[in-house]
């Protein structure tokens, strides 16, 4: 696939926005932030439409998993823009695109919270199936062989060996140009939403 792509994660506390045109990455920008991504994004966000110019062809944002908030602010803003530009827009795992020089296959595992863990498989530059959600002992054990990564900011349970990395918006857009025409039409009728890593938790009022 071909054409001017705008890419945009804001999934970790590492934001991270680029614009690519086939080979050539003509924008991109990366800003730290615990909890301001609404107060940071905007300004290189501006940047980026701006060397995008008229020929932006379609926006990829990361959707996590990872910060709820984040990814939830990068579909309002790669929906408000698609909308006006009048271009697709599709999300794709943040964990396929680490800023590292990764090979095609690895492992992922994170910090799921309540003490447990997720652990996910990239294969090929894509993710396999759905995230697996383990206890702290299993987390150790199946770590202790194979190439594991953590998007996390520190090595969850102190666990030795992990590499440590951070969603790119530039590998983000990659990956979307080499999705085949099929895979990218099915993409874009499907909603933009978080990857949650469990259900959401609903409290039901209670009977009268």
């Amino acid at each position: 696939m071909t054409g001017t792509l705008l890419a945009l994660d804001l999934s970790t506390a590492h934001g991270s926005i680029a614009v690519v045109r086939g080979d050539d990455v003509l924008f991109q920008s990366s800003f730290q932030s615990e909890r301001s991504h609404n107060a940071q994004v905007f300004a290189p966000l501006r940047d980026a439409l701006a060397a995008a110019g008229d020929q932006l062809t379609g926006i990829v944002i990361g959707n996590g998993p990872g910060s709820y908030t984040g990814v939830r602010i990068a579909i309002a803003a790669a929906q408000g823009i698609a909308l006006s530009r009048n271009v697709w827009c599709i999300g794709w795992s943040s964990l396929t695109a680490p800023d590292i020089d990764a090979p095609a296959d690895y492992n992922i595992i994170g910090d799921a919270r309540r003490q447990s863990f997720y652990l996910a498989q990239v294969q090929n530059g894509r993710l396999q199936s759905n995230l697996e959600i383990v206890s702290a002992e299993t987390a150790r054990e199946r770590t202790a062989a194979g190439l594991w990564l953590t998007f996390d900011p520190k090595p969850p349970l102190n666990l030795p060996n992990l590499v440590l990395a951070k969603p790119s918006a530039t590998r983000l857009a990659q990956a979307a140009q080499s999705l085949n025409p099929d895979e990218l039409a099915e993409l874009i009728t499907q909603p933009l939403i978080p990857h949650y890593l469990a259900e959401a938790f609903i409290t039901l009022p209670k009977k009268p």
